[in-house]
């Protein structure tokens, strides 16, 4: 997709909030006027010239910034990405790097309009439960002290990526599946911190009070968390069976609600932290294990991974309201795993095949691809487009165009009117809102595809709204 049509997606999809991993001149330029907050970033291979010298940081300012603001609503600057622990050796670079850009934004009179930070990978944080007696890794003391003097001084955030899924994956036994999904718990699954009694019913939010408490053991209470990363993979290998479709979505679309609900956290009911997604479209090109390519909630060519179950929670995410979405073939898969999945549709899975007999109206093309484009999508017409229902082992997706040609009527598009069932009779297809009825979120990280590719491929969907720092 172009930078243009990514913009056009993200306003159809009512995406108001979006971070970026590096400054795109395309993507910025098609953000210009459309009043989408932006969260722009320095990547980290740049953190050793911008640390080094305030001309540098200033001219990185007058270019990615100033070019563009305030007809791109630049909301924040993300300075580097879990430099702690991915680039340990550039630590002693990022506050004077940090500083470097505010003194430029000053210099622009941008300095209250934009924050700065840097955000961190959960793994700082050590003893994170009982939240209350989790603190920063000592060994960052040189960096975290000096960062949250700026950040407390110039009312920026602390930048967290959290991820209850590795939580759950690395303390199964421990750790409660309902717990790191959002979904009810009985008393008894609570987790409580036995310092304070209180009760945390997500794993988020007891990743969300660590920070605060980690914050604390330094003095700083005045300092907001803002999450700008979270998500759920929705397929794994072997090794990772609860990287699955319906987790992913159970996960996201808990996740949103819960945000919205402005419900805070057991220590801070006052404060709700904004979350970014992770992340917009899937990474086919990321190296294993698979999960790692599979955090988006779009496929490369803009069709949903999974639908999100959000319905009453907002506008903002137009994906969950349409009624009119299919079931049909992933391309690029070989005949012998879609005879399979095939085979499975229309004998197990109870799947109403008769339309691709001989001589029936689906017959036609006689090939494999098309036959099961018609089964897949007549199983998750019977399942109730349940979430989990597309996807016959990774080679089905869901899509917002209508499949049907010529006298070959799809299930999705059959009506049921007065217990009869009549058939829509049209070869046009039923693709409203200009070509893009779309739907889903998620979450990964950057790989090594050329860079236009890149800015697309790494964007976060940002849910809430109620961040602290966001101009109004």
């Amino acid at each position: 997709m172009s930078a243009t049509e990514l913009v056009s997606l993200l306003q159809f999809q009512k995406v108001t909030h979006i971070r970026l991993y590096d400054a795109d001149p395309d993507m910025l330029k098609a953000l210009a006027k459309t009043k989408i907050r932006v969260i722009i970033s320095v990547p980290n291979n740049q953190l050793l010239a911008i640390g080094s010298s305030n001309a540098t940081a200033a001219s990185w300012i007058g270019k990615n910034v100033v070019a563009y603001y305030p007809q791109t609503v630049i909301s924040a600057i993300a300075v580097g990405d879990e430099v702690l622990t991915t680039v340990p050796s550039s630590a002693p670079l990022l506050v004077p790097a940090i500083e470097s850009l505010y003194s430029a934004l000053v210099a622009a009179n941008l300095h209250n309009l934009i924050k700065i930070s840097t955000p961190h990978s959960a793994s700082i944080i050590l003893d994170p439960f009982p939240p209350s007696q989790a603190f920063f890794n000592q060994s960052w003391s040189s960096v975290m002290q000096p960062l949250l003097q700026f950040l407390s001084k110039t009312g920026s955030p602390l930048m967290m990526n959290l991820y209850p899924y590795y939580v759950f994956m690395q303390n199964k036994g421990v750790v409660p599946l309902e717990n790191s999904l959002f979904k009810p718990l009985t008393p008894s699954k609570e987790m409580v911190d036995p310092n304070t009694l209180l009760h945390y019913t997500n794993v988020l939010d007891a990743m969300v009070d660590a920070a605060y408490y980690s914050m604390k053991n330094f003095n700083f209470t005045d300092v907001a968390v803002l999450v700008t990363e979270s998500g759920w993979p929705s397929k794994g290998d072997s090794k990772e069976p609860y990287a699955t479709i319906d987790n992913a979505d159970t996960y996201n679309s808990n996740m949103i609600k819960h945000v919205l609900d402005r419900s805070g956290t057991p220590l801070h009911p006052e404060i709700t932290s904004s979350v970014y997604l992770y992340e917009l479209f899937n990474e086919d090109l990321r190296s294993p294990p698979v999960s790692e390519a599979n955090w988006g909630l779009f496929y490369a060519n803009a069709t949903p991974v999974y639908l999100l179950h959000v319905s009453g929670s907002g506008t903002f995410l137009a994906n969950d309201t349409t009624n009119q979405t299919y079931c049909i073939v992933m391309d690029g898969v070989d005949s012998k795993t879609l005879q399979a999945a095939l085979d499975w549709a229309c004998g197990p899975g109870q799947a109403n095949c008769s339309e691709i007999q001989p001589g029936e109206n689906c017959y036609q093309p006689n090939n494999v691809k098309n036959h099961a484009s018609y089964a897949f999508d007549s199983y998750y017409q019977k399942e109730g487009r349940a979430a989990g229902s597309c996807d016959f082992k990774g080679v089905a997706m869901i899509t917002t165009t209508d499949p049907s040609h010529g006298s070959c009527i799809f299930p999705g598009s059959k009506k049921i009117t007065n217990k009869t069932r009549t058939v829509v009779n049209t070869t046009t297809p039923s693709n409203a809102a200009g070509g893009s009825r779309l739907i889903s979120f998620r979450s990964s990280r950057i790989s090594a595809m050329d860079k236009a590719l890149q800015a697309f491929l790494t964007i976060i969907f940002s849910i809430l709204l109620h961040i602290p720092f966001v101009v109004s």
